[in-house]
């Protein structure tokens, strides 16, 4: 690269110099071009010193994190590209021994190393290099290419039979695939014929008997192939038996021709899936998903393995698509070397996936590889990165399973055994500081590793002191709250213990636990019961009896908090409710001046109008179809003479009869009633702006794109104002089905929801949203968003580490970014690998904050029965709100100046005794205001 730069620059310079000439006649020119050769050597400098900066920034990415597989393929790119060859062979050294590579990274590295291998030393490490990249994957272009290079040292002693073994490897690994097999097949028989040449006599003699001879063999050879090729289903398999024709001088046997037609009949089944590949886009999951199917119903193990293989080489970070291949393998195949280097190349590709370490370990075991060997890939496999701290468990225990199942428990003490013992401590010690610093937990709350080490301890070791000790530490790591660990020790103690350990953990049980202290006890009197003396029973009774009483005071003063809770809760919603009536009132009593009218859709009263539904989802609306009574027509005039509009008693006919039709409007609105045998056929739309002009206009226009729309029936209130939802009613289900498409829609600058139409009084449990509370692995959680982020621009941020699905940002219901996104990448891989690369990232002056979606369970409000039960219980129901109860919710009353609750008095049992009839508190509601009440208020003043 040196002595190529240094040559354009002597031509350069040169250029320069024919190019000159006088002072008087180019002196201007030459100052331009001086000028931009300047400059270009400037700017040459500045990018060069960005490469080096950057190169030297991913080695110590690199050195942080190895297994970061998109920092190793930008290294490798920029050192080609600067030309640092030894630093480019270290780094590519580097990331085979941690990934395989893929075809072309394979192809680029060869290439290189072929043009800089001169003599046979080098071309040995050539060959060697070829011989690493055809176990990463069957590609055929790489067995192409080392056939090719192979005919390079045909010269050599045994170079034709190295070539011809190199053929016959590559045959055996990719001559059945259907598109590219042929390639590989006419590269062997031109070599074949390249040989058959040489041992041609020359022009116009009599060969030899020996000559004869071998012309005879390499024609054989020769016909062998094309006879080989053409019992195989190969793409244009048709012209190689046009050119067997041509060259062979007697006619195809009939054994020959029968293959042939056997083999075109299979291709024939084969097309679809291949043209299916062809048309797809990458990665084509799915694609060869199916033809794997179809090859496994044919049964051929040699064509569905090279199916798995082209499908791994286009999907080789997909998980699930190595654990398939590797249990194909291992249940099928059964062959050692296959199985393992399976194995092998899947936790390379996909190190953090625990599941395929953990069958790579059974393989091993289940093909006796050496000890040491299964010892030191459980080390790589921690130090793999796992995204979970419950992996780092699962491949510990896996890991000790093995070194169990190694044991002869016949015998007091074994190497074996020392070992297993030993392991299991550093499995702890492991999980308490590596993984515990890590991830702020161990990933084992339930110590579930020291429950196995204990019961191998006391029933295969018949060692209980060491069991007890164990459980003893379990205990003290924060399990000894819970009922079910108290039990699966006594277990323990019943099944290899004694009577007295037995009742000594069941007393500490009652004492300790919290959760179910009940079902302790119960199991401490049944221990009594059979196996107790009187005094045993009479000390169990009265201990239990001690710590129930402890329990039910504890749960009283629980019930007693919450209640008073609630209680300040509805007093400060009440005070929030009066405090907007008093400014509602405030504001419609100054008076307009004499002529003004006030808009009937002013800003402020439409405001606090979506604000009180929003408040009272349970008040019941005007406008649905139900009559005004007459106490509220009165209601109406009364606030229509408020505000100048009936006030007038000069008011000229013609104004009378708009009120008057107006007024008759308002208490005759019209009865829209909804055919329930229709909601098959019907959706529901809300979320829309209550100041929408024309809705149904506008919605059908809408929603006719998808399918012929029968009625859209908008919701209006008294007043004729639109109150922001509508029923759409089409005339099938499958355009109902397809309007569902529509939901999230921004209309008029809000999320236009629509749901299907289903009577929740029939069905309370209907949700129509059920967003995932799981861990999904393939999704991120995006937070610390500045609000101008679009779609596009995240979309731009995140496609460079994977194949996007889906982008969600999250908004209020108006509609307004809250700073949030998920993001659904195409598998757990891409997600891993966008944590890793954008945690952190600087979005438009915002540092974001990047994790794996997991999204907490969600809430629902309880039943009207449970609430009943609630409410009798704790003499107060709970009212938190629509959200729940928010952090900040705190009392900023004394709490000697709060109002104790009394709590109901509980037996033993813990039912309550006389129960008072009424709550200790009873709440009278205070009356409703109305409009018009508010303006008698202020008239009388």
């Amino acid at each position: 690269m040196e002595a190529s730069g240094g040559a354009e620059a002597a031509a350069a310079e040169e250029e320069l110099h024919e190019a000159g000439g006088s002072e008087d006649e180019g002196g201007g020119d030459e100052e331009e071009e001086d000028a931009e050769e300047t400059s270009e050597e400037s700017s040459g400098e500045d990018e060069e010193k960005e490469n080096e900066a950057e190169i030297q920034r991913l080695e110590e990415q690199l050195s942080i994190n190895a297994f970061d597989y998109n920092c190793h393929l930008d290294l490798i790119k920029l050192l080609r590209q600067e030309g640092e060859l030894v630093k480019l062979r270290r780094a590519r050294q580097k990331m085979s021994e941690l990934f395989p590579l893929t075809e072309e990274i394979w192809l680029d590295w060869l290439k290189d190393e072929i043009r800089m291998a001169s003599d046979n030393p080098e071309r040995e490490k050539v060959y060697d290099l070829f011989e690493r990249a055809v176990k990463d994957y069957i590609c055929p272009e790489i067995w192409l290419e080392y056939a090719q290079y192979s005919i390079g040292g045909i010269g050599q002693e045994g170079g034709i039979e190295k070539v011809c073994s190199i053929f016959e490897r590559a045959l055996t690994a990719v001559g059945l695939h259907v598109t590219k097999g042929a390639a590989v097949w006419e590269a062997y028989r031109e070599f074949q014929n390249a040989i058959l040449e040489t041992v041609q006599p020359a022009a116009g003699s009599v060969p030899s008997p020996e000559q004869q001879e071998t012309i005879s063999a390499q024609l054989e050879k020769i016909h062998t192939l094309f006879r080989r090729q053409l019992g195989i289903p190969l793409l244009d398999m048709e012209a190689t038996y046009a050119e067997y024709e041509e060259w062979s001088e007697k006619p195809i046997p009939e054994a020959v021709v029968k293959n042939y037609k056997k083999a075109f009949q299979q291709l024939q089944k084969y097309k679809p899936y291949e043209e299916a590949l062809l048309v797809a886009e990458t990665p084509k999951l799915a694609e060869h998903q199916a033809y794997i199917d179809f090859e496994m119903k044919g049964g051929d193990p040699a064509r569905i393995q090279l199916t798995y293989e082209r499908a791994l080489a286009e999907n080789c970070l997909v998980p699930d698509l190595w654990a398939q291949y590797t249990q194909y393998l291992d249940r099928q195949l059964k062959v050692k070397e296959l199985v393992l280097s399976a194995h092998e190349r899947a936790v390379r590709n996909c190190p953090w996936t625990v599941r395929l370490w953990k069958q790579y370990l059974l393989a091993m075991e289940r093909h006796e590889v050496e000890h040491q060997l299964i010892s030191e890939n459980f080390e790589k496999a921690l130090n793999a990165g796992f995204i979970q701290a419950t992996d780092y468990v699962e491949i510990w225990q896996a890991y000790l399973d093995y070194l169990r199942r190694r044991v002869d428990f016949t015998q007091d003490s074994s190497k074996e055994l020392e070992e297993l013992r030993s392991a299991f401590a550093q499995a702890v010690e492991y999980l308490k500081q590596e993984v515990e610093e890590r991830f702020s937990e161990s990933g084992d709350p339930s110590c579930t590793i020291m429950q196995t080490w204990a019961r191998i301890e006391a029933r295969l070791c018949h060692n209980m002191q060491k069991a007890r000790e164990l459980w003893d530490s379990i205990m003290t790591k924060g399990n000894a709250k819970y009922a079910n660990m108290w039990l699966e020790y006594y277990s323990l103690e019943r099944a290899h213990g004694d009577t007295q350990h037995c009742r000594k953990a069941l007393h500490r049980a009652v004492q300790c636990t919290t959760d179910y202290p009940e079902h302790v006890c119960e199991v401490l009197l049944t221990l009594e019961r059979i196996e107790g003396t009187l005094e045993d029973w009479d000390a169990a009774v009265q201990k239990i009896e001690n710590r129930l009483a402890r329990v039910n005071e504890q749960r009283a003063k629980a019930a007693e908090k919450e209640a008073a809770l609630a209680k300040q809760e509805e007093e400060r919603a009440e005070q929030r409710k009066q405090s907007r009536a008093e400014k509602r009132a405030a504001k419609k009593s100054k008076k307009p001046k004499a002529g003004d009218k006030r808009k009937v859709n002013d800003d402020d009263d439409e405001e606090w109008g979506q604000e009180e539904e929003a408040d009272h989802p349970s008040k019941k609306q005007r406008g649905d179809g139900d009559m005004p009574d007459e106490d509220e027509a009165e209601d109406m005039e009364t606030e229509a003479g408020l505000f100048g509009r009936d006030m007038s008693t000069k008011a000229n006919p013609k104004q009378k009869e708009e009120a008057a039709a107006a007024a008759s409007k308002w208490k005759e609105p019209p009865k829209i009633l909804h055919n329930r045998e229709k909601e098959n056929v019907t959706v529901f739309v809300s979320n829309l702006s209550y100041s929408m002009t024309e809705p149904e206009a506008k919605l059908r226009e809408l929603f006719e794109s998808c399918g012929e729309v029968v009625e859209i029936r908008p919701i209006f209130n008294n007043k004729g104002t639109f109150r922001g939802y509508c029923y759409v009613e089409f005339k099938d289900e499958k355009s109902s089905l397809q309007a569902l498409g529509l939901d999230r829609r921004i209309v008029e600058g809000r999320p236009m929801f629509v749901s299907p139409c289903v009577d929740k009084n029939k069905n309370p449990d209907f949700k129509v949203f059920k967003y995932s509370t799981a861990l999904e692995k393939h999704k991120l959680f995006i937070s610390g968003l500045p609000f101008s982020c679009t779609k596009e621009e995240l979309e731009e941020a995140c496609k460079a580490h994977g194949n996007v699905k889906e982008i969600r940002l999250v908004t209020n219901r108006a509609g307004k970014p809250k700073g949030l996104a998920y993001v659904e990448f195409e598998n757990e891989t891409q997600a891993s690998q966008a944590v890793l690369k954008m945690d952190g990232l600087t979005i438009k002056d915002h540092v974001i904050k990047v994790a794996i979606s997991n999204p907490p369970t969600r809430r629902f409000p309880e039943k009207p029965e449970a609430a009943g039960r609630a409410f009798q219980a704790g003499g107060q129901r709970q009212s938190y709100g629509a959200r729940g109860k928010g952090r900040t919710q705190l009392s900023m009353m004394p709490r000697a100046l709060q109002r104790q609750s009394n709590p109901t008095a509980k037996a033993a049992n813990g039912m309550a005794q006389n129960p008072p009839a009424t709550p200790p508190f009873s709440v009278e509601e205070p009356k409703r205001l109305s409009n018009a009440d508010f303006a008698r208020m202020l008239l009388n003043k």
